[in-house]
């Protein structure tokens, strides 16, 4: 049952999938408790497919039977339904700022996100190293986003986590998943210091912990077992 409310949330997902691990962060940093049920990919779910009839992927919000699909619109969709709840909202009050942090997200899905998946599916390693490539160009942006927009701040949300933040930091464990796969490593202290100590302290909150996957070889088997 959601805090406060009597509202009846379940969540359809993968344990190492960064779109249903920031749906997990947001649940966590607003203190909602939520029921999760984890999907077999290769088997999927009378529940997902009849949920999300249209990509049949997940995640998916089940609030009150009501199902929402893709992650930033159920980050988007708790931050609106449940404005009063726990600790303030990862968007921003002001409107212009939240259309920068809309922005941004949409940037991190689409230049690192894209890559990410080319990676991981690709069958040719080269078309990997320049997915990879693109990935890192990426985060050198983000670099310098965070440093002209953001300075001073902890977070891309300034003193807490923000949608920004949550978006980027689902990411972190494939990384280092990356890193083994393809000898590439994405975020380096040398090429971006400041996400790498961004990095540091998303994956230090209380919120974060125990959400994204931290065992690279478990999540190696996985995508080979998926992939075979």
């Amino acid at each position: 049952m959601a805090a406060g409310g009597g509202n009846e949330l379940k969540l359809l997902g993968v344990w190492d999938s960064p779109y249903v691990n920031r749906v997990q962060i947001v649940l966590n940093l607003k203190g909602i408790s939520y029921d999760y049920v984890e999907e077999d990919l290769m088997n999927k779910s009378d529940l997902l497919v009849s949920s999300n009839p249209v990509h049949k992927k997940v995640p998916v919000l089940i609030h009150n039977g009501e199902p929402i699909a893709e992650s930033q619109v159920i980050v988007q969709y708790i931050y609106e339904v449940f404005a009063g709840t726990g600790r303030p909202s990862v968007l921003p009050a002001d409107p212009y700022e939240r259309a920068v942090a809309r922005f941004w997200a949409a940037y991190v899905d689409d230049k690192v996100g894209s890559p990410w998946y080319t990676i991981l599916f690709s069958p040719e390693t080269e078309e990997k190293l320049k997915a990879a490539a693109r990935a890192i160009s990426a985060l050198e942006t983000m670099e310098g986003a965070f440093r002209e927009l953001f300075e001073s701040k902890a977070f891309f949300g300034g003193d807490g986590i923000g949608f920004v933040d949550v978006v980027l930091g689902s990411y972190l464990g494939w990384f280092k998943v990356i890193e083994k796969m393809i000898g590439t490593r994405i975020l380096d202290a040398a090429r971006t210091p400041l996400l790498a100590a961004w990095a540091e302290r998303f994956e230090a909150a209380d919120a974060v912990k125990g959400v994204l996957p931290d065992d690279v070889d478990k999540v190696i088997d996985f995508l080979q077992s998926f992939l075979h």
